[in-house]
């Protein structure tokens, strides 16, 4: 560790109360995707009060804080933390005013982000750097609270449901060269995260039927509900077809089931996400998915619209990760944090819009602990805030530094050794490709009476 990496970490335990202060206020005030106004409004003083130059508004909530000014030269490093939450009233913290909850740990992103500004900003520091550093806080990680997503999207307000991937498309990650992130794992303490994951993509299907008396006439009627029970048992009969070295997933939830138990279902509506290891596998299950939803129709002369959108694109993982793991050691020297390394052997089925990230840059990612329970449950709570929020803006801001010290020797080694998946403009036609709505027309059969 040279003499200014051991700077960044002093700065930043001097100013421990402040950055703990801000990760608290984020998780009692956790906000929805694509609504996190307040969150960006705080993250945003913060880079004022440094005197960054500030975007605001991108991506409807994003917020860009620039360390040396828009356009600087050199080669540039986004420090990024999402800002949504997850929809978990029931949780002991949850926000009354949005029944959203941090669950997902995004406080602790957004907290170590602001926690590196304490550091990078010490003029000192700053001028080591030989590039600009970005702090971005980024919405809609999160992909649920699909409708409302779908509305932004008719509205024309946003392209895509992911915050990242709509950042890509509006041009404001254009000016990035390499996003670091971070992710919250209760299992560990420090972790370097250079794991795969699944992309994916979401349905949202509406079956459309025709009321009548449940109990009098139920002949009358055409079930919705049978024809969404039907497409779903289809849906399990696909699955011995699906590849185990692809880990396809596919899940989901009815959202609308009908209006009274004494009422035939005339409109219900089923929310699915349908994941894979790799763009071609979960094409291939998204067609399978799709035959499915059409068979349940069929059978039962109901309509349905099958509406797809976009999800997120698999992780690509790093081929050159020594500024995080010196990054991790370095923390963890100073305070006796465990390491565990999740390299590019180990693959996850879970999803993140980081993935598209990967797809077009270099991506570096890491993960702090600090909690118990677990993830996207209600027993989720922090326990440790200084691991949790203090060690998280130690790791980014070391990063940044290693990357961007010595002529950003690191920093271009790692461009050097990325192979781009898509270019912007393809990842652009590759996503609205994944843009359809089909339309099955009921067609019931004359009624005998």
């Amino acid at each position: 560790m040279d003499r200014l990496e051991q700077k960044i970490l002093d700065l930043i335990d001097q100013n421990r109360e402040e950055i703990i202060a801000a990760g608290r206020d984020i998780w009692t005030h956790a906000e929805m995707g694509f609504k996190e106004f307040r969150t960006a409004g705080k993250f945003a003083d913060f880079l004022k009060a440094k005197g960054l130059e500030v975007e605001e508004g991108l991506a409807v909530t994003g917020v860009k804080g620039y360390l040396k000014g828009k356009g600087a030269p050199g080669t540039t490093v986004a420090l990024i933390g999402e800002m949504d939450a997850l929809p978990i009233p029931n949780h002991p913290d949850a926000n009354p005013e949005t029944g959203a909850s941090h669950c997902c740990g995004h406080n602790a992103q957004v907290a170590g982000v602001i926690g590196s500004l304490f550091a990078l900003t010490d003029p000192e520091i700053r001028d080591a750097l030989d590039g600009n550093v970005v702090f971005f806080a980024v919405p809609a990680e999160e992909f649920v609270d699909i409708e409302f997503k779908k509305g932004l999207m008719e509205q024309g307000k946003i392209g895509y449901g992911g915050g990242k991937c709509e950042l890509i498309r509006i041009g404001a990650m254009d000016d990035i060269d390499i996003a670091v992130g971070h992710h919250t794992d209760p299992a560990e303490e420090l972790v370097l995260k250079n794991n795969s994951s699944n992309g994916f993509v979401n349905k949202v299907v509406e079956f459309h039927g025709r009321k009548a008396h449940a109990a009098g006439a139920p002949h009358r009627g055409l079930d919705a509900l049978n024809a969404a029970t039907l497409a779903m048992h289809a849906i399990d009969m696909q699955r011995e077809s699906f590849r185990d070295c692809d880990t396809v997933r596919v899940h989901g939830f009815i959202s609308r089931g009908g209006e009274a138990m004494n009422i035939i279902a005339d409109n219900v509506t089923m929310e699915h996400s349908v994941r894979a290891k790799n763009i071609p596998a979960f094409t291939d299950a998204s067609e399978k998915f799709d035959r499915s939803i059409r068979a349940g129709a069929v059978a039962t002369g109901c309509g349905a619209t099958i509406n797809t959108m976009p999800g997120y694109l698999p992780t690509i993982p790093a081929k050159d990760t020594r500024v995080v793991e010196e990054a991790l050691a370095d923390v963890a020297q100073t305070k006796g944090y465990r390491i565990s390394y999740h390299r590019a052997d180990m693959h996850t089925t879970g999803s993140t819009d980081f993935g598209d990230v990967s797809c077009i840059m270099p991506l570096l990612q890491f993960g702090t602990g600090g909690y118990r329970g677990t993830l996207h449950n209600p027993d989720m709570l922090p326990i440790d805030e200084e691991l949790a929020y203090v060690a998280t803006a130690k790791i980014f801001a070391l990063v940044a530094y290693k990357l961007l010290k010595n002529g950003a020797d690191a920093a271009h080694a790692l461009i050097e050794s990325y192979e781009q998946v898509l270019s912007k403009e393809e990842y652009i036609r590759y996503m609205d490709s994944m843009k359809k709505v089909e339309t099955i027309e009921p067609k019931p059969l004359p009624l005998l009476d």
